[in-house]
């Protein structure tokens, strides 16, 4: 039988590690004379005392060691407890459940669709909040995709797989050191964009929301404008960098540290992902220097800008790109499915996986004229094992048909098929803005009915666990034994 007694005791931990959280926001309502500290400072003693709770209840002196039936569980529920415990704050400042949680799952998958409006004259401390959740769920992100989804096997994800000889107990101390070193790089990152932000000319509160926003590939902003908000070219070149970073493998930083950047541009997926923002951008540019009368460079800002924002799924706008004309729509259509890479924040399909896909379609044309031939797949100089495009495949399966099923859902619900299309794909991708007037650029998620954001609140979570994690707790013999 299943013992969820570290499961729930994971659950606890992380509970109270929120309500710590919570005290920031509380701390900056305080400073700035407003009284909503309260509901954070309610919301931390509750999640404080569910937590405390949890992690008394199953706390055990004995090592904890985690099976991989745990693990999937741990890995699903995280999520969902954290959203869930998150939104607190949210319903005790007014907002419906559904919209709560809806926020709250966005911020934490680092999706960036939003319910809520009038950002511009929000509670600093809600703007805080959504920023930590962001920030918070982009390291938890990258812990993830490094540690746990390997070794799950997940969609292709063994390739990333840290191979170790070592006992059990070196094993678990290297983990610790890893995610000490990753969350140092993510810290000295997010610090440093901030500078940037504020020396050339945001706010510092903006400067450090927008730095946690950036980084994570969330996209969550503290104005209704998004990054349009902000004039200046400077600060738009600078997100621009920064969301590449934040899409890059947090693995290779520390190896490139090392081999004075070798590692980091002598990856597959770096260079996959550094050539389509660079040739998207640049023909794009021409697309609006055409069609639009737009001076070459200043197209060029803002699609270097708006592109790498969508394909990192980071979701920041500076211009609603669906004005550009159908043919720029259908580009950043695409565009969602990409991601970054594996080992980021970023959500979506991911590069490496279409540059596998790329090669499996390419040896199984070749056997077509020539079925004696053998030819293995190569990725990054090494063999890839048997069991790999193999899986690859099962995600993108799995994945199409998650959007097919979650749009035909939205539009029986009423939603038209642009509405209900862009934004599953949104959703499933972590990008955060969809396409057409209410999801789009230029809208938000508020409007829609409450069925449907519960909806997409589940495809956000369904995307961020890369569709098949989800699928294996819906598996009955899962808790059969």
């Amino acid at each position: 039988m299943l013992n969820l007694r570290p499961v729930i005791f994971f659950m606890g931990l992380l509970t109270v590690v929120l309500s710590v959280a919570m005290c920031l926001p509380a701390l900056v309502d305080v400073a700035d004379g407003n009284a909503d500290w309260v509901h954070f400072v309610e919301a931390a003693l509750i999640a404080g005392f569910l937590g405390g709770v949890a992690v008394s209840a199953c706390w055990d002196r004995q090592r904890i060691h985690l099976d991989l039936r745990q693990a999937f569980l741990i890995t699903t529920l995280g999520w969902i407890v954290v959203s869930v415990v998150a939104a607190i704050p949210f319903v005790s400042l007014g907002h419906s459940l559904t919209d709560a949680v809806f926020e709250t799952m966005s911020g934490i998958t680092t999706t960036g669709s939003t319910v809520f409006s009038h950002l511009d004259s929000q509670p600093l401390g809600v703007l805080l909040w959504r920023a930590l959740l962001q920030w918070v769920g982009g390291i938890g992100i990258i812990a993830m995709a490094i540690l746990m989804l390997p070794v799950l096997r997940v969609g292709g994800m063994q390739l990333f797989r840290i191979e170790s000889s070592e006992s059990s107990e070196k094993v678990a101390a290297s983990a610790v050191k890893t995610i000490l070193y990753l969350f140092l790089i993510y810290v000295i990152l997010t610090v440093a964009c901030a500078l940037l932000f504020y020396l050339f000319g945001m706010s510092a509160f903006d400067a450090i929301t927008h730095s946690m926003t950036t980084l994570s590939t969330g996209g969550y902003s503290t104005h209704d404008a998004s990054f349009a908000y902000f004039k200046q070219p400077a600060l738009h070149w600078i997100a621009t960098v920064f969301m590449v970073l934040g899409s890059f493998p947090f693995y290779l930083y520390a190896r490139a540290a090392t081999t004075r950047g070798r590692a980091m541009f002598a990856d597959e997926q770096v260079r996959g992902l550094v050539s389509l923002l660079v040739i998207t951008s640049v023909l794009m540019a021409f697309w609006l220097y055409f069609r639009r009368d737009i001076g070459f460079f200043d197209a060029l800002q803002l699609t270097a800008f708006n592109v790498t924002s969508v394909v990192t799924t980071t979701g920041f706008v500076t211009q609603d790109y669906t004005t550009w004309g159908s043919g720029a729509i259908g580009v950043f259509l695409v565009l969602m499915y990409f991601g970054g890479c594996s080992g980021s924040t970023a959500g979506a399909i991911k590069i490496y996986r279409l540059q596998i896909v790329y090669r499996i379609v390419r040896v199984h044309v070749k056997r077509l004229f020539s079925p004696h031939r053998v030819m293995a797949l190569h990725y990054n100089g090494k063999t890839v094992p048997d069991d790999v495009p193999y899986s690859i495949l099962a995600f993108l399966t799995v994945y199409v048909a998650t959007i097919s099923l979650f749009t035909m859902a939205l539009a029986l619900m009423g939603l038209d098929l642009v509405t209900a299309y862009s934004a599953t794909v949104t959703a499933i991708a972590n990008v955060g803005p969809g396409l057409g007037n209410v999801v789009g650029p230029a809208g938000n998620f508020a409007s829609l009915p409450d069925a449907a954001k519960w909806l997409l609140i589940f495809a956000m979570l369904a995307g961020r666990l890369e569709v098949l994690a989800l699928l294996v707790v819906f598996d009955r013999e899962f808790w059969r034994y």
